[in-house]
């Protein structure tokens, strides 16, 4: 009997709570793999006591006997990669033997870090990038200058294509009125590659074993759509595609694989870094959700812009990645407030009812056309049941899944990992 594959994905600008929903589906998954991005994401779990923040090793590392895979879409810091695995030793998570790398992932060095940090200083458009170097990374990739998991297999060859890939870095950070000292070492790159071996696997050929045994995978996607380099608010996006296209290639394995994607989505809307977004709150308003909603970036601590809940970017996201389900995470962050607006569609130019904008200056310039329902103003986090729910809430859930075409399937009301709704 063959197995089951689910994507989970972002529906907005990334920061949905896909950690968390991860971390609750994993459960009922053997195999859990990312499939894009890299060190930029920063996935938080909360288990028991204890706050997790994963940024390259998958959600499902928690549950233990769990098997989490990176998959050759990743881009990884390696040295970022087993600090992570030794923190998570540390901390009375045992990874051995649980965690493998794609030998055709690519690989992050310094100089891309350095490459990353010198592009966005000498910018006049700030992007906002992280700065851990994964849209250099991936412009090697592309460009067919970059080392591969693989490639560091053997040390010689691995070396030799680090020190091809530190020239031209070299070069580029001359061009950017860098100093190219800031390239770094052949060793310093190296400092961490005899570890390699511990990790390194076919990981498209484990995912496909995994499904022909009946086994049950889950794909963990980074970023949002709303930040897809082909799909998103460009240029105000990360290097890769996010949505759920990109899940079978960044896994290695055949579209048909898929069963369901589930799209993540807040129960308002955020952003961190720049960029669009129309649904943004007034300065009070603005500073009242985010101490509420905790919203500071879990990779860079920068605090998010936050907005309502803007239904036209879940209903896009919803056709783009072809969702079967939607998580709604954060319910409980509006409990107090009197009303609550959505946004239903946007206004441009006196036009109504426009798709979703193809370009950044576009979105910048609608006009969000609202929807103001009543609040709850009550507690929601002890609901384990949507009948639990005030009535208020379960209309605005009502409301968010009519917009955004896609039946809701999990409501988080809170950071536990038991504070889930996945029942009427």
């Amino acid at each position: 009997m063959r197995g089951s594959c689910t994507v989970v994905v972002g529906c907005q600008w990334g920061d949905e709570g896909k950690g968390k929903v991860v971390d609750v589906l994993a459960g009922g998954a053997h195999v859990i793999a990312r499939y894009q991005g890299g060190a930029n994401a920063g996935h938080t779990v909360l288990l028991g006591d204890r706050q997790f923040i994963l940024h390259q090793v998958p959600s499902g590392i928690l549950h233990p006997g769990k098997r989490c895979l990176l998959g050759n879409g990743v881009v990884v810091d390696l040295a970022q990669l087993f600090g992570e695995i030794d923190r998570l030793t540390e901390r009375g998570v045992d990874p051995r033997g649980r965690i493998g790398l794609s030998t055709r992932a690519h690989v992050v060095f310094p100089y891309h870090m350095a490459l990353d940090h010198a592009a966005e200083e000498a910018a006049r458009r700030k992007i906002g990038t992280t700065g851990r170097g994964i849209g250099p990374a991936y412009e090697a990739k592309t460009g067919r200058r970059g080392v591969r998991v693989a490639d560091l297999l053997d040390s010689r060859r691995g070396a030799e294509r680090v020190a091809r890939g530190i020239e031209w870095a070299r070069r580029r950070l001359r061009d950017l009125g860098a100093d190219e000292a800031r390239a770094g070492t052949v060793e310093e790159a190296m400092a961490v590659a005899g570890r390699v071996p511990e990790v390194a696997t076919d990981a498209g050929r484990e995912i496909a074993r995994a499904l022909a045994a009946g086994k049950r995978v889950l794909l963990e996607g980074a970023q949002g759509t709303a930040l897809d380099v082909d799909h998103g608010t460009y240029p105000y996006v990360t290097s890769s595609n996010t949505t759920a296209g990109a899940a079978a290639v960044g896994a290695g394995i055949g579209p048909t694989a898929i069963d369901s994607v589930v799209g993540v989505v807040k129960a308002y809307t955020t952003r961190v870094g720049n960029g669009p977004l129309p649904t943004a709150f007034d300065e009070a308003m603005d500073e009242r959700v985010r101490e509420l909603g905790g919203e500071f970036g879990a990779t860079t601590g920068r605090p998010r812009r936050c907005g309502w809940f803007d239904a036209a970017v879940g209903a896009y996201a919803a056709r783009v990645n072809g969702l079967t389900g939607i998580a709604v995470t954060k319910l409980d962050v509006l409990d107090t407030l009197p009303e609550i607006r959505i946004a239903t569609g946007y206004r441009l130019r006196g036009e109504a009812d426009i798709p979703f904008p193809a370009t950044a200056w576009e979105l910048d310039s609608v006009e969000p056309v609202y929807e103001t329902l009543p609040g709850w103003q009550a507690p929601t986090t002890g609901a384990r049941r949507l009948s639990d729910l005030p009535r208020h809430a379960r209309a605005y859930l009502h409301r968010i899944e009519e917009l955004v075409g896609t039946p809701i399937a999990m409501v988080s009301v809170g950071a536990r990992r038991s504070q889930v709704i996945t029942e009427p």
